[in-house]
Order: C-alpha cells, then structure tokens, then sequence
C-alpha cells in the first residue's frame, strides 16, 4: 500500500538546478511508484526580481552577480549540459543566452496549479528556456507555452494583460523566503524534511524512504 506524499518544490524558471532537480525526483518517484503517492505543487522564487524586461547577457550576469569568469560560466553550463543528460533533459544555452525575468511566468504557474497542469506548464516552461532558448518574459510566448502546456489560450492571455495572480506569487514568495529558503531548487516533503539543490536520482529516492519510515514510526538518519 503507498503512503501519500506532499511535495513543495520552490523553484524558478530559469534556474538550471532546478530542471535537473526536478527531473530526478521524478525519476525517483517512478522508482517508487508502488511505495510513494506524491503531490507536487511548485512554489515561487525569482532568482532575479529586479531584472528588466530586456533581460541580460548570461555570461555578463553570472560575472557581475557571483564573480565568475567566462570561462568558468562556459565549464558551469557544460557540467549542467551533462547532468541534465542525465536524467534526459536537452540543455542548450550558450555564452550568448540571456537571463530574464520571470514573474510572469510564476503568475501563469499559480493558475496552473489551481487547473491542475501546474507539471506539465513547469516541463513547458523549462524547456522552452533552456532547450529553446526562448523569452519567459515575453507574453506572447508565455501565451503558446500555456496553449502547449494544454490550457487555455485565451485564459493565460487575459491573465498576462493584468496584474492577476500577482498579490498570491508574491505572497507565496515571501512565506518559502520566512521559512528560511534562500536558494533553489529547495524540496520540503511534507512541509518537514527539506532536500536542496539538483540532486540525483538515488539521493532522492533515499531521502523519500528515509522520511516514508519516519512517518510510519521509524527513524530518519
């Protein structure tokens, strides 16, 4: 018999660790899909809030925001290139890619959730990005990734045209930002136990038996 699980999955668009984060716990809970009944709900974080609509040269900005050099960027994206092979996601960012804003984006992922396509907008959203190389800032591609995603078109547009859903992203933004998360992707199952980064598939499958027994009375080391 499975045991329910809550998954919170705090995350942003256009951050790499957290496509290969996220394709590993799905790994893992395919792995232990007779044991686990997981729901995940993805949770808002913006890496760059105050990013114009623009956006930026990724290389610039890894340089100006954590000090790397052009030639660490290029050897950071080539280890990411091949996690992300791992667990069968395509990255193809390069040098010339860019960094953009994403709340929009988060906004049309809070109404997903309340549609119930929150995964599948999540995987729409990643690899139009990252295997793409498109603009999740830009609404008339926000617009098809929603369509593609299986909602609905016209829905996703009248959202993007206004401000709603932003008072419930930010919200949601501030709560994961009290309960301490400062950087992504940050995994809570069961609102107690928290997994951080973009690990691999056998570490979240021990994490999730280690918190299952927990539950029915054993122990987490």
């Amino acid at each position: 018999m499975s045991s329910a699980l809550k998954i919170d999955f705090v995350s942003d668009v256009s951050c790499p660790w957290c496509v290969v984060g996220l394709y590993g716990l799905l790994q893992a809970l395919q792995i232990l899909r007779d044991e686990v009944q997981a729901e995940i709900h993805f949770q808002p974080f913006e890496l760059n809030p105050k990013m114009g609509p623009e956006g930026q040269n990724i290389t610039e900005h890894i340089g100006e925001k954590y000090g790397s050099t052009p030639e660490q960027s290029q050897k950071n994206r080539e280890a990411i290139r091949a996690r992300g092979a791992d667990v069968g996601f395509a990255f193809r960012t390069d040098g010339n890619s860019r960094i953009y804003n994403t709340f929009d984006a988060h906004r049309l992922l809070h109404w997903a959730g309340l549609e119930g396509k929150q995964l599948s907008l999540k995987e729409a959203l990643f690899k139009a990005y990252f295997t793409d190389g498109g603009n999740p800032s830009d609404r008339a591609q926000l617009t098809q990734i929603a369509e593609d995603a299986g909602l609905d078109r016209r829905r996703a547009a009248a959202i993007l045209a206004s401000d709603e859903f932003a008072d419930e992203v930010r919200a949601e933004e501030q709560l994961w930002l009290q309960r301490g998360v400062n950087s992504v992707p940050t995994v809570v199952f069961n609102g107690q136990y928290a997994v951080t980064g973009g690990q691999p598939v056998d570490t979240f499958v021990g994490a999730i038996r280690q918190i299952m027994s927990e539950a029915r009375g054993g122990t987490v080391n």
